[in-house]
């Protein structure tokens, strides 16, 4: 366990709450966390930095396990306020497919499209209502340590002409995003042998604003006509808008030498013109960032602390989806505390890291794996043009890429280890 240096807060502080949790990040996890320790009858605060409702860097495309979050939290009728799509369309190499989100017994065969403008407010209402404190414009700015324990967070209210004041509880969760600035405080490090992602996305007015499909391009290109691992999205919002990213990943060897920019500039500039992408057309400037995948963030654990979603690094690396996971860690999270609460058991919290390992270890394990091997621009070239011949491949692709196997299936990592040795057998030697 890192060692946790003891805090130097600025300027003097005005005063003490103690909740028996307090929450970092009003995010989709640390709102859900907030949410299930509220709902189970805990004192939660919630600390979010800035006033929601704010805009986050985000493709907006919720699958079947972040609605089957939503609805277990009680949003579900609020979704239905929001454009709900069907499946997602692949075009690649002059191909369509359209694939129908696949049936599945504990998940809805249908997604929705909701900008994190609104998601977010919505999750941190739905934990208020459930009985969490939220504080919004107030910054984490440092932990609260006593005899080498986490006991809490010193937070800067800005709405509060910057007052500075201890938020001390028996548990902390850290939730403040892939940047977690709370988690680098704790000693949290990111494993640079995994894989890391960068997104770039941006608004554009479109009349195909309602489509039933979000549409994923998967022959991306940089200026050499490599065809890159990651792609681009087109995503309806339903309200005038459709979301336009690019999403790649550092498993190519010359990911950092990629201009975002320029390569959005350059899908947006070979997107099909019916949907009417044009400088004119743009809500506005592109924003990015970073995304850590596959549980890179470690550790997600300590005697007093728990850290979840992106601060962990719980982004799906097959497909870069983060927030599905951020809403199911959360719940975990909560789950753990709860019981550390219940049993006075600090120990309890341990099982966490368990859990994590055991839901999602060997999936996100054979996730690296694939990704690394699509690193290679000629062998994802090869992949993408031999998939889209056949829709039965491609159904089943998304089933594993998006974790959407039944239970009656082989399981999502068994199977995918099957569909990586056998790419690995087609694979030409580098």
């Amino acid at each position: 366990m890192p060692a946790v240096a003891e805090p130097q807060p600025p300027g003097p502080i005005s005063g003490v709450t103690r909740p028996d949790v307090v929450v970092v990040g009003g995010g989709p996890s640390g709102a859900a966390c907030a949410h299930w320790l509220a709902e189970a009858g805990h004192e939660v605060v919630l600390v979010e930095k800035k006033r929601y409702p704010r805009e986050k860097t985000c493709g907006d495309g919720l699958t079947p396990r972040s609605v089957k979050q939503l609805e277990d939290m009680g949003l579900g009728e609020q979704l239905t306020r929001h454009h709900r799509y069907d499946g997602l369309r692949s075009i690649a190499f002059g191909r369509t497919l359209e694939m129908r989100w696949p049936e599945h017994p504990d998940l809805p065969s249908y997604g929705y499209v909701v900008t994190r403008h609104d998601l977010d407010e919505m999750v941190a209402e739905r934990a208020v209502k459930a009985g969490a404190t939220l504080w919004q414009e107030t910054e984490a700015i440092a932990p609260v340590v006593d005899a080498g324990l986490v006991r809490g967070v010193t937070v800067k209210r800005k709405s509060e002409s910057g007052k500075v004041e201890e938020v001390r509880a028996r548990y902390v969760v850290v939730a403040d995003g892939a940047n977690s600035r709370m988690g680098r405080a704790l000693g949290t490090s990111r494993d640079r042998s995994y894989p890391l992602g960068m997104a770039i996305r941006g608004y554009y007015e479109s009349p195909r604003h309602d489509e039933p499909w979000i549409e994923s391009h998967l022959d991306i290109r940089d200026k050499g006509g490599n065809v890159l691992p990651g792609y681009g999205w087109i995503f309806p919002v339903g309200d005038g808008r459709v979301n336009v990213g690019i999403g790649l990943l550092s498993t190519f060897n010359q990911w950092k030498s990629v201009n975002t920019s320029h390569l959005m500039e350059s899908f947006v500039g070979y997107a099909p013109d019916s949907w009417g992408l044009r400088p004119e057309t743009s809500c506005g400037p592109p924003t990015g960032g970073r995304l850590p995948m596959g549980l890179s963030v470690r550790p997600h654990a300590g005697p007093t602390y728990l850290v979840t979603g992106d601060a962990g690094g719980a982004i799906n690396p097959f497909n870069g989806e983060g927030i599905a996971y951020a809403y199911e860690t959360g719940r975990m999270a909560a789950d753990f505390i709860g019981r550390a609460l219940v049993s006075g058991d600090g120990r309890e919290l341990q099982g966490y890291d368990a859990e994590l390992e055991r839901v999602y270890g060997l999936y996100f394990k054979v996730a690296r794996a694939f990704v690394k091997i699509i690193g290679r621009p000629e062998l994802m070239r090869a992949l993408v043009s031999t998939g889209m011949h056949s829709k039965t491949l491609m159904e089943w692709v998304l089933r594993i890429m998006a974790n959407l196997l039944r239970p009656d299936e082989l399981g999502p990592a068994e199977a995918a280890y099957k569909a990586v040795a056998a790419i690995a057998r087609i694979a030409p030697e580098p």
